[in-house]
């Protein structure tokens, strides 16, 4: 099997980890994703294997989810029953997506993991992203941009909570109290543990998954995800360790940046509705798959699939690829500064109105 091999740190490179853990945990606080969906590319671009990258996030994940899913509790936006059951299921997914990394890596070796995960990144971002950014516009259409406007309840999520199926059934406060079936979650869950071992990222399943199929509302889905990135993290920090894959300098360094921005991240929630959230999350999805489809065609002639490219080409096409992922990490974290400030503006001009209302009233 080929030696694990390390990512070398020097100053720079340790600050830029630092700066993209706290861009990635602002994502994360704002959206529920994990933030690993920049995490693991800006750490390939920086020089780590694939399975580095995964195993580390990993790592540092779950207890950057911890601090980020009690502070948005603190706000009524977690349903902790839907993500400890479907953490459980998570669990499950993520042993079998550990042992396909580890498998792909034997017969392989580092690039092979590189590849794959481009790959999935690439298909998994076009899916999600594509749909998350199209449902954002029709959110918005539909009465997403005035306030107090109804949650609604996609059609599929309906068909779900209509069905009954006797000894699974489950009452959920996200949905309004109404059950669903163990037997939906089951899947879901195991979808979400599953893409997460394989390129840390739960929550492209896992948020969408909630509310598209059972009617959680964007909120309280991503903020719902984070217990499932706790429970799954947990478990495959230890998978990944136990085969040596983990570099605890990685996953410390990027926690520390992570645990200052994914508070700003969860305050930001409480200041912005649902399409915002969706808007935010499709649009940087869609500027990381450039990132990494940038980086294929290095890959690909690496393993001898396609004509050798040149140095100077394959040098083009990886610093191409980090400076699109530069601006996903920069236009994300401007948008929710954005979001957070026009929130905040906002707020105080309500409970300005309010008070000069009171006023008036009582005079």
């Amino acid at each position: 099997m080929e030696a694990v091999n390390f990512l070398d740190l020097n100053a720079t490179t340790v600050f830029l980890l630092f700066l993209v853990g706290f861009i990635g945990g602002m994502v994360s606080g704002f959206i529920g994703s994990g933030g690993a969906f920049v995490l693991t590319p800006a750490m390939m671009s920086l020089g780590a294997p694939a399975v580095i990258a995964v195993a580390s996030n990993m790592a540092h994940k779950f207890p950057k989810a911890l601090v980020a899913s009690i502070k948005r509790n603190k706000y009524g936006q977690v349903d902790i029953k839907l993500g400890l059951i479907m953490g459980i299921f998570a669990e499950i997914g993520v042993f079998v997506g550990k042992e396909f990394m580890t498998n792909i890596r034997n017969n392989f070796g580092d690039t092979g993991t590189d590849l794959y995960v481009s790959v999935v990144f690439i298909v998994v971002l076009a899916l999600v992203g594509g749909y998350v950014l199209r449902d954002a516009f029709r959110c918005k259409r539909e009465g997403g941009d005035v306030e107090g406007a109804e949650h609604i309840t996609p059609r599929l999520a309906k068909w779900v909570q209509s069905i009954n199926i006797p000894g699974t059934m489950m009452r959920f406060h996200s949905i309004g109290g109404k059950r669903v079936s163990v037997l939906f979650i089951a899947p879901l869950g195991f979808a979400t543990g599953l893409l997460a071992a394989s390129i840390a990222v739960g929550g492209f399943i896992g948020v969408p998954a909630m509310m598209y199929v059972l009617g959680v509302p964007a909120l309280m889905a991503s903020a719902t995800e984070l217990v499932v990135a706790f429970v799954m993290g947990m478990g495959g920090s230890l998978f990944y360790a136990w085969e040596g894959f983990v570099d605890i300098r990685l996953a410390m360094i990027i926690l520390a940046g992570s645990l200052f921005g994914v508070q700003i991240g969860a305050i930001g929630t409480t200041y912005v509705r649902d399409y915002t959230v969706k808007m935010i999350m499709g649009m940087i999805m869609i500027i990381v798959l450039f990132s990494r489809l940038f980086e294929m065609p290095v890959y690909l002639s690496d393993l001898d699939l396609i004509s050798t490219i040149s140095e100077g080409t394959s040098s083009l096409l990886s610093n191409i690829s980090f400076g699109t992922l530069a601006l996903a990490l920069l236009s994300g974290a401007f948008a929710i500064l954005a979001a957070l400030l026009k929130g905040i503006k906002q707020h105080k001009k309500q409970q300005a109105d309010a008070e000069y209302a009171a006023s008036v009233a009582e005079s």
